[in-house]
């Protein structure tokens, strides 16, 4: 590896659950903080280590933000060195070249971006609603609203939805200047007396009568919850077929969690949208303010925060604790788990 003028963090790729996300935390870090990062060991837990085109898409997309000098940078690779110079804003676009998820790619630039000083504009080309990732629609409701309460500024908007295994979404995120960064405090667990609930049924080159079962489910039991329901209904354009159902918690500062059901062949309408609502009755049960998926997500934000920031989640994670040691190895500051009720408690010291 090439030697860089100032010593770089050194991260093993292979710490606690060992997969792609320690790569995705460190880029964005590295990028955001103009900090050298020497990775080895990339996904070496996964069945196929090294990068994949999903995880090179996101070194490409860090070093174009950024002017890295990056080595390592091919498929298979389980070694990358990353150094950045100044992060500079524009517009951007990036292809996956396959259904990998555009989601995780959009998470690795974001922060960067938001701490310069004028807008970019990113255009994502790949999966939008595909397994084992975040999709556009949980970005968009949860995500972003829980950014926004630390002043992130983001809008995004959905051009053409793209499913396994064909992919071709393509999505397009404004970024805003990162302003003002504030702390946040995610503790309290929603009164059901006031809760508000949201969802979409959609799917694509499928039967109507598909999603209008989707959405007739998800409304049938959430309302068991005494929940307020709103479920919307959308046909998508997209290469392949597919089908998404995804509630979330809407309109309560403060608690922040979406939860999804993904089609599959054979697999009964009534069924995707029971997974999603019986995750969500399952959070609402847990005394939480966030879900799984968002506690590991805020690690980052809370990082460059440069502030205290506390929130309750469901249970601890392998996710969730080892983007906490990537963010301690960069020196940004300290996390602590605490019990509280059902739940985690969360609590990050700068």
């Amino acid at each position: 590896m090439r030697e860089v003028k100032e010593m770089p963090v050194s991260i093993n790729g292979s710490y606690g659950e060992g997969g792609g996300q320690i790569l995705r935390t460190s880029l964005a870090l590295s990028a955001a903080i103009r900090q050298p990062v020497h990775i080895f060991n990339i996904r070496a837990k996964r069945p196929k280590p090294g990068l994949r085109p999903q995880h090179l898409t996101c070194v490409k997309a860090a070093q174009a933000i950024c002017s890295a000098e990056v080595e390592g940078a091919y498929i298979g690779s389980q070694e990358l060195l990353f150094n950045p110079h100044e992060t500079t804003s524009g517009n951007y676009s990036f292809d996956i070249g396959t259904a990998g998820s555009t989601m995780l790619v959009f998470q690795t630039v974001l922060l960067p971006l938001a701490l310069c000083t004028t807008p970019s504009v990113v255009r994502l080309t790949g999966g939008t609603h595909v397994p084992w990732s975040p999709h556009f629609h949980y970005v968009q409701e949860v995500f972003l609203p829980a950014c926004a309460r630390a002043g992130i500024d983001v809008s995004m908007s959905i051009k053409k939805w793209g499913w396994y295994p064909k992919g071709g979404g393509r999505v397009e995120a404004h970024i805003r200047p990162w302003k003002e960064r504030a702390s946040f405090d995610f503790v309290q667990p929603i009164g059901k007396k006031s809760l508000n609930i949201k969802a979409v049924s959609a799917v694509s080159m499928l039967p109507r009568h598909v999603m209008r079962r989707q959405a007739e489910q998800l409304a049938r039991r959430l309302k068991e919850a005494g929940a307020a329901i709103e479920v919307e209904k959308i046909y998508a354009r997209a290469d392949c077929p597919g089908s998404l159902a995804f509630c979330w918690i809407s309109g309560h500062p403060g608690c922040y969690a979406g939860f999804t059901g993904l089609g599959a062949r054979g697999k009964p309408a009534e069924k995707v949208a029971d997974e999603a609502a019986d995750a969500m009755l399952s959070f609402l049960e847990s005394g939480a303010s966030v879900d799984a998926r968002l506690a590991d997500q805020l690690v980052t934000v809370a990082a460059l925060t440069r502030q205290s920031c506390a929130w309750v989640t469901q249970r601890l994670t392998g996710h969730l604790e080892t983007n906490c040691w990537v963010v301690e190895q960069f020196g940004l500051g300290r996390f602590d788990f605490s019990r509280k009720g059902r739940g985690v408690g969360v609590i990050f010291e700068c």
